[in-house]
């Protein structure tokens, strides 16, 4: 897997649950962010011209220690296992303060689909170059 995008967030208030630490579902919506920021720093946020752009069919987490409000958070993005369609996506959630910590790490399949016909379609080259170079 390599390294292709880092991005720090808060912690908030509201991502805790009762029992006073960050709740599972959360964790999710912070992968959701950091591969939306990415996508976004490559210019490929949403679909493209022809309607193409990515899908996800599955995502999963490890948790491995509990995150609790304050403080920020850096996600660590990697991609690989590049397929004709498809791609794996791996990701590191680390606090700012302590950053040789990983707290968290999960990951999902990420698909290049024509939305219109809802069917794969090959991964543009410029993402591949990305993930391969």
């Amino acid at each position: 897997m390599k390294h292709v995008f880092t991005c720090v967030m808060p912690i908030r208030w509201g991502d805790m649950d009762a029992m006073g630490h960050v709740n599972n579902t959360v964790y999710f919506r912070y992968l959701e962010q950091a591969r939306i920021e990415w996508f976004e720093s490559i210019g490929r946020n949403g679909r493209d011209g022809n309607g193409h752009g990515p899908v996800l069919i599955n995502a999963h987490m490890t948790f491995l220690k509990q995150l609790r409000y304050p403080g920020d958070i850096e996600c660590r993005v990697y991609a690989g296992q590049l397929g004709r369609s498809s791609f794996e996506t791996k990701i590191e959630i680390r606090r700012t303060d302590l950053p040789d910590v990983v707290w968290a790490e999960g990951g999902a399949k990420v698909v290049w689909c024509d939305y219109a016909v809802e069917k794969s379609v090959p991964v543009p080259d410029a993402i591949r170059r990305l993930i391969e170079g």
